[in-house]
């Protein structure tokens, strides 16, 4: 029986710590309520044994005392530093003796009033069990000393709710010593001092207060979870969940948690999982093609690869007139070089700026620069690596014929060189 006691009060202990450094760490409510407590507790002690032949305890033995800090990690589980004075004399038909007993310990408290759900039937009533192991030693008028041991202490602790500050304890704990050496009427017992387990134990009855500290309206103890609350944070955060499966990051019509390539250039026809059409498996989009084929000639595309498309400066970036900003219509263009990119990682491409003939040179070179810099910032932020990316300005282009506006619409440009 001792040694199940023994195991019983470890495995408490420790389940209990593990439970409330979990509880801890999940739950959404660790902010709502106090935590900190002192339990102050005074009442009876009564040591059953070990004792000498016609040495008795007294069943009135009124000082016992025990003063308690408590840490709740949320409104189930805490842990607990307890020091107790238990002081205890011969029963009148007993030979005399006068013993006090000091103990201090490291106890889990589990709150079965939350664990059960108390909460269900009463506002007021609680009950805790608490069980740990810590030092103590005894002193008596029959030897010279102190009589040093190890405490095991497993007790259950009814409480009444005064008010949010206050309640009213009552704890019945039983405490197993481990090596104590001489009897509770303070003689050596050679079979004390040989037994080297569970040789001795002592019962408390105590009644007392519990004070709760901080800021909060309610203590753990009493903390009750709002379980309609947990139900609807968990349907919101399942529909949040969906509404993320069911982005479409590429806007192609197709979610993303069902999109095999979720960054298809825009404007772009797919198939049902996210992939461009490309019926002739040549690894360039039919709509590519398409557009390809119309600025070259009819089947000029055929066998055309997406780098012979890139440097044969079919992807471009417009710009107004004296303006680093792209057009409107450009960001397709930036969009099909930011796949390309993410791809093909081991690649890397020139950004080529130009300008038209209008201004002066030099302005027009860093205008040209300017406009380089602008696409390479916006292609960063869309997740590339800045070292892939080298500025190339040309300045000028005098391709075109200068005094044609429109002309000078489609030099005013950025385009791309793949290394």
């Amino acid at each position: 029986m001792k040694q199940l006691l023994k195991v019983f009060s470890l495995v408490a202990l420790t389940t209990c710590t593990v439970n409330a450094q979990e509880n801890t760490e999940n739950s959404s409510e660790n902010g709502n309520y106090n935590k900190w407590s002192i339990d102050v507790n005074a009442g009876l002690s009564k040591p059953t044994a070990p004792f000498s032949v016609n040495y008795y305890a007294a069943n009135t033995n009124f000082i016992h005392g025990d003063l308690g800090v408590r840490y709740m990690f949320n409104n189930k589980f805490g842990l607990k530093l307890d020091f107790g004075l238990d002081s205890f004399k011969n029963k009148s038909e007993s030979n005399s003796f006068d013993g006090k007993y000091y103990r201090s310990s490291l106890q889990g408290v589990v709150n079965l009033g939350r664990v059960l759900s108390f909460e269900d039937w009463t506002q007021r009533l609680n009950l805790q069990a608490h069980s740990g192991l810590g030092f103590s030693f005894m002193t008596n008028d029959n030897f010279d000393g102190n009589d040093d041991m190890t405490n095991f202490i497993l007790g259950l602790t009814a409480q009444y709710k005064i008010s949010n500050r206050v309640a009213l304890n009552a704890d019945f704990s039983m405490i197993n010593n481990v090596n104590q050496q001489y009897t509770f009427d303070g003689y050596e017992d050679p079979a004390v001092k040989e037994d080297r387990g569970f040789n001795s134990t002592l019962y408390n009855f105590s009644l007392g207060l519990s004070i709760y500290l901080g800021k909060n309206k309610t203590h753990a103890d009493w903390y009750v979870v709002d379980k309609d609350a947990e139900r609807y944070a968990a349907l919101e955060k399942r529909v949040a969940d969906l509404e993320v499966m069911l982005n479409d990051t590429d806007r192609d019509g197709v979610p993303d948690y069902l999109d095999v390539e979720p960054n298809t250039m825009a404007g772009i026809d797919v198939d049902t999982k996210g992939r461009g059409i490309d019926l002739n498996k040549n690894g360039v989009p039919d709509q590519i093609e398409d557009y390809i084929n119309k600025m070259k000639g009819n089947n000029a595309a055929e066998g055309t690869s997406l780098e012979e498309i890139i440097n044969g400066g079919y992807v471009n970036v417009y710009f107004d007139f004296n303006s680093t900003q792209p057009t409107n219509s450009s960001y397709g263009a930036i969009n099909f070089i930011v796949n390309y990119l993410k791809s093909n990682n081991g690649k890397s491409v020139d950004v080529v700026g130009y300008a038209d003939e209008i201004g002066d040179s030099d302005y027009n070179k860093n205008l040209s620069g300017a406009r380089a810099e602008a696409v390479k910032a916006i292609i960063v932020k869309a997740g590339i690596d800045a070292n892939r990316m080298v500025i190339k300005p040309q300045g000028e282009d005098n391709s075109v014929d200068v005094k044609s506006e429109a002309a000078r619409k489609l030099v005013r440009r950025v385009t791309f060189k793949l290394n």
